[in-house]
């Protein structure tokens, strides 16, 4: 597997991640020795270690930051502390979600007993109906959206959507386990659809502003051609 570096100076890399990898794996995990962790990917192509700045769930595809020092993580993780970073997500949502959404819900935190505030804005970018059955209806509808989230809660964007009801396409934890089989069984499209696409902030050290973007995976251009749907990225 090759590294996708998006962008890379002397505090970080930026890298475009895959569908189904860790970022890294958790302590005593039991997967270390079945599989490669980005971290470890990073490491194996560079020849540096690297310490990420934010999380993107191993089922998420899209832009990650990682900083080259633990002494810079702070500075750039003050970015998302503070709101001066945009963050642009891509998914694919089962039903025909509304033309814009501010969707204004508590979501839980790592400890599952205490809700956060979480904030996402959504807008629908096309939408379509396919003449697949999937029950309990005689066809299907899908929408493409723009999500950008204003809080950094785990899962959110994944919470957010089903508490809509509009789940993403091909989440198992809070989707539509018939969609997703739909989508395997009818395209082969197994990966669940939700892409980190764009960063966007002021460089704390260069004080350049950076606009950073990440390529959809190969799932995701297949969709794209075969619903006849704009490439947001392009």
């Amino acid at each position: 597997m090759n590294l996708d570096i998006i962008f890379e100076d002397q505090f970080i890399i930026c890298v475009n991640k895959p569908n189904n990898m860790v970022v890294h794996h958790a302590y005593h995990s039991r997967n270390v020795a079945d599989e490669t962790s980005l971290l470890q990917l990073i490491q194996a192509e560079k020849g540096i270690k690297v310490y990420p700045i934010h999380r993107l769930d191993r089922k998420t595809s899209g832009i990650i930051l990682l900083a080259k020092e633990t002494i810079h993580v702070s500075k750039f993780q003050e970015l998302f502390t503070n709101n001066e970073i945009e963050k642009t997500y891509y998914g694919v949502v089962r039903g025909f979600s509304p033309e814009t959404k501010i969707i204004d819900s508590p979501v839980k935190g790592r400890d599952a007993s205490i809700h956060k505030d979480a904030l996402t804005y959504l807008k629908t970018l096309e939408q379509i109906v396919l003449e697949i059955p999937v029950k309990p209806y005689d066809c299907s509808r899908y929408s493409l959206v723009e999500l950008k989230p204003k809080t950094g809660r785990m899962h959110q964007l994944r919470v957010h959507t089903s508490k809509i009801s509009h789940p993403l396409i091909g989440d198992i934890k809070y989707g539509d386990k018939n969609h997703d089989l739909m989508f395997d069984e009818n395209f082969g499209w197994k990966n669940m659809f939700l892409h980190a696409g764009h960063l966007k902030f002021k460089h704390p050290f260069s004080e350049e502003v950076l606009i950073l973007k990440a390529n959809f995976p190969k799932d995701w251009i297949s969709l794209f051609e075969e619903f006849t749907w704009t490439n947001p990225n392009i």
